[in-house]
């Protein structure tokens, strides 16, 4: 197997919300100042990788399009074209939206919020519409049937919302041989990962995505990825530019952010 393709995905950078460690979801957050400057880092080591972007995705949240920018100027591609969608948004959290993640532990307890953050098929409860945070409050949803709008989701549900669009318009990007830069959502990239590494339901909800950290693979002609000795477990086939050990701490942040104590 050759490489006819590559993709590569960026998770957003640290958001506002990030920091404060409350429920995000489809809540339209900015970046901290962390999260521009690993937006920046996240160009530079596409830029060191030589990886030349052909076309670049993302969602309708600024936390990821302005990733998607920063990055593109710091690898000096900003004239890369780039597509936005609500399917690349963040998984929708629905009550949990806004709250403190720790409170929510100290309210629920930790073995139920850990299932509604990282069960595949366990959503946490409905958003309700009357809620400020709910996405049927804003103009960039008016266009979209209310039906698509969720009220809430967990992984199984973000990868159906998801991969309508990695076929319609993602894959033949790469079926055509571009390289296409992805910067997205932790849900949003599990969902696409989950298919090209083909993670099983149970292992998929603990993968850990750091932020701003470029997330590269090789793909053949039929989309099948090319192996790599540089992947992370449970990943075989993607590997993450950067500093491997700065990249594992990042990830353990990540899964630590509902410990209380």
């Amino acid at each position: 197997m050759s490489k006819h393709a590559t993709l590569v995905f960026s998770r957003h950078g640290e958001s506002e919300w990030n920091v404060a460690n409350i429920f995000t979801g489809w809540v339209d957050v900015d970046l901290s100042e962390k999260g521009l400057g690993e937006a920046k880092g996240a160009g530079e080591l596409l830029k060191a990788e030589g990886l030349e972007i052909d076309v670049a995705y993302t969602s309708f949240l600024k936390r990821a399009i302005k990733t998607c920018n920063l990055a593109l100027e710091a690898a000096d591609q900003y004239y890369v074209p780039v597509n936005k969608t609500w399917r690349l948004n963040e998984r929708m959290y629905g009550g949990l939206t806004g709250l403190d993640k720790k409170e929510t532990v100290k309210k629920h307890g930790a073995d139920q919020v850990q299932i509604w953050r990282r069960s595949f098929d366990i959503p946490p409860p409905a958003l309700e519409k009357e809620n400020k945070y709910h996405p049927c409050h804003e103009a960039k949803y008016a266009d979209l049937d209310p039906k698509d709008l969720p009220d809430t989701e967990c992984l199984k549900d973000t990868i159906a919302r998801v991969m309508p669009y990695w076929e319609e318009t993602i894959a033949p990007a790469l079926k055509a041989g571009k390289t296409v830069f992805v910067a997205a959502h932790g849900n949003s990239i599990r969902a696409i990962v989950k298919m090209i590494e083909g993670l099983s339901d149970d292992v998929i909800p603990g993968l850990e995505i750091p932020t701003g950290t470029p997330l590269v693979y090789e793909l053949d002609k039929d989309l099948k990825p090319l192996p790599t000795s540089l992947a992370v477990e449970p990943l075989k086939f993607g590997r993450y530019l950067g500093d491997a050990e700065k990249i594992r701490a990042a990830a353990e942040a990540v899964k630590n952010q509902t410990k209380v104590g």
